[in-house]
């Protein structure tokens, strides 16, 4: 869940700017303060909708892929993800303020948000990085304070299994992960 939210708040972000410049940059297209609102939309449709359409499409375009060349495949990906941005512009318009007029309005915001969401691509992943360790630093803090309170009655192991194993625990603290990415190393076996 902390993903999700991390995720939809950077994206919600990057998409008001987005949108912001598709308002001054192209003529016909009025974004104004509904950017807020159309953003949520952008987001969630880059979210939930973007990957089905995205995979929809490759389905279709994987059909008819065994007479095309490589650089043929690249310019059918370009224009599928074109096609799925297109498509995603005009759930915007129709859902929030946002007025478009003119085939312009229609044609180049959807090359804007391509644009926004590569550049997107690459700041998110440090962007999810530092959210985690920041998530991880108040989630330790927190753990520990209820831990401290909890324990405070016994605090020497029991026994000798109980001794290394707390030892081995301190070691493992020690290896350069955060708890979220050792969570994460945890589940993958």
């Amino acid at each position: 869940m902390k993903n999700g939210i991390v995720r939809f708040a950077a994206l919600y972000v990057f998409n008001v700017v987005v949108l912001l410049l598709i308002g001054l940059l192209s003529t016909g297209v009025s974004v104004g303060f509904t950017a807020f609102w159309a953003a949520v939309i952008l987001t969630l449709a880059a979210l939930f909708v973007k990957p089905l359409l995205t995979a929809a499409f490759r389905k279709a375009a994987a059909k008819s892929a065994a007479d095309r060349t490589r650089t043929g495949e690249k310019v059918v990906q370009y224009v599928l993800v074109y096609l799925v941005e297109l498509l995603i512009w005009v759930g915007v318009v129709w859902l929030s303020g946002v007025r478009a007029s003119g085939f312009w309005s229609y044609a180049l915001p959807p090359l804007f948000l391509l644009f926004g969401w590569m550049i997107y691509d690459q700041v998110d992943d440090k962007l999810r990085a530092k959210a985690g360790e920041l998530y991880d630093a108040v989630q330790g803090r927190v753990s520990r304070r209820k831990t401290t309170a909890a324990s405070s009655a016994s605090t020497a192991p029991a026994s000798a299994a109980e001794a290394s194993a707390t030892a081995e625990a301190r070691e493992e603290l020690h290896d350069g992960l955060t708890p979220e990415q050792r969570r994460m190393f945890d589940e993958l076996g």
